[in-house]
């Protein structure tokens, strides 16, 4: 030895990252059994082929997990963070009518020596939600950075990339006074508003138990059944909504424009979710939580019928007006 600093000493290890690599290789491969990337994985950036499409539209997300995952760890639920990641970034294509086609991590961490089986299991989560949706795991990154990331603790982000038929692109400027909101059941709280659960719990140790917290803390659910059903259907869809922070009136409200909706939905039938949901003022759980309301798809009347038999849990929630603003009560409230 040269009496001088290696790389390691200073905290990053090379060796143990191509390790890392070789860990995830086979939950990569998971994501590639009918879509596959257009040259070898792990090159310095991956490729896709999109000749199989006439006009293709690229359409991009990025999103990550947020506070959630705080709670995540201690629990040591560290797959449902990665799934959780996934369906935050491939909802938000699917809301365009686009295909999710690539997927990329990023991960920032202290020391990988230390946190490498807990990623490889965030991996792992992440690929059992892309092998379900047919979206490739095309590369990412793991950042080792110490005495900036805080040990014990991971960054996270998702990031997304999905092609569409410009024909086939579903456009919110088209909707009209009449068109029908169906929404789909969400499966918790999904990954907003932990921050606001995380002060609940703080201030009420006892309001929930370890099994009804757990129960709250499922993965975001992913919504390609109920677009993949609507396609099955001949259902063209006015607007899709993935409701995430700000809640149905925010989400809506971004693309409808001069037009609103009184919406009425199902009391959530979450015991657990209803605890919490008692700690928190009555107006600001709308815009904070989807309320059990996960995904919304805007109909014409005539498609109802249609689209209510797309993926479980749609109901009818209200129709499109004149005039703004969205405005939410719960049925029977």
């Amino acid at each position: 030895m040269s009496g001088k600093l290696t790389y390691k000493q200073s905290g990053v290890d090379t060796k143990e990252a191509a390790a890392f690599v070789s860990d995830i290789s086979s939950h990569v491969k998971r994501t590639q059994k009918q879509r596959s990337l257009h040259q070898a994985f792990g090159l310095f950036a991956a490729a896709y082929d999109l000749s199989s499409y006439k006009e293709p539209v690229i359409v991009t997300g990025c999103d990550g997990v947020g506070t959630k995952t705080e709670i995540l760890f201690e629990l040591d639920m560290v797959e449902t963070a990665g799934k959780d990641l996934v369906a935050m970034n491939v909802n938000d294509i699917l809301t365009t009518g686009g295909d999710p086609l690539l997927f990329l991590d990023y991960l920032g961490i202290s020391n990988l020596e230390q946190e490498r089986t807990r990623i490889t299991r965030l991996v792992a989560g992440m690929c059992d939600y892309l092998e379900s949706c047919n979206c490739i795991l095309a590369g990412g990154e793991t950042a080792e950075m110490p005495g900036v990331v805080p040990e014990s603790i991971v960054e996270l982000s998702g990031f997304c990339i999905g092609c569409c038929e410009k024909s086939k692109l579903i456009d919110p400027k088209t909707v009209r006074p009449g068109d029908v909101f169906i929404g789909y059941k969400s499966d918790s709280f999904h990954a907003n508003g932990w921050s606001l659960i995380r002060r609940i719990l703080e201030e009420n140790p006892d309001v929930v138990d370890e099994e009804e917290l757990r129960s709250l803390l499922q993965p975001t659910r992913l919504y390609h059944d109920v677009v993949a059903d609507m396609r099955r259907f001949n259902v063209i869809p006015k607007a899709y909504a993935h409701i995430t922070g700000g809640g149905l009136p925010e989400n809506l409200e971004r693309f409808l424009g001069d037009y609103g909706a009184d919406l009425t939905i199902p009391c959530w039938d979450n015991t657990a979710a209803q605890k919490i949901l008692k700690h928190v003022d009555p107006q600001d759980r709308f815009n904070t939580f989807n309320m059990g309301i996960g995904w919304v798809a805007i109909v014409k009347p005539e498609d109802v019928e249609a689209a209510l038999k797309a993926g479980p849990g749609g109901t009818v929630i209200g129709t499109l007006r004149e005039g703004r603003g969205i405005h939410v009560k719960v049925q029977g409230e």
